[in-house]
């Protein structure tokens, strides 16, 4: 998978546009994205099918301006299910997950596309 941009609110991916957050999982993205926690913390509750695919990386971005907060439990969870974890602002997060993809590496994210 490819995201092709992204902008305050809007992705495209694959040439399908989303105004929601997404999850992107090697088998497909999932949007809408609901997150038990809340809209501006990653659980590890929310991220129940990342945490099941094990994927090598999981990128999670954290909005436009970086609001969202990325508990410590969900870091552990991760790291627990052998995913290297990269946290960025949504922006560097999609750059981020296309090089990782471009590698060739097992890559899953979830983005957050506003705040």
């Amino acid at each position: 998978m490819r995201i092709d941009g992204y902008s305050f609110g809007s992705i495209s991916i694959d040439g399908v546009d989303y105004s929601n957050d997404v999850i992107i999982l090697p088998d497909g993205v999932r949007a809408p994205w609901w997150r038990e926690a809340g809209g501006h913390v990653y659980a590890p509750e929310d991220l129940q099918e990342v945490l099941d695919a094990a994927p090598e990386v999981v990128v999670l971005g954290t909005g436009y301006f970086g609001r969202v907060r990325v508990e410590g439990a969900t870091l552990a969870a991760l790291t627990a299910a052998g995913s290297e974890v990269v946290v960025e602002r949504t922006g560097r997060a999609v750059e981020a997950f296309n090089r990782l993809a471009d590698e060739g590496r097992d890559v899953a994210a979830a983005l957050h596309l506003t705040c």
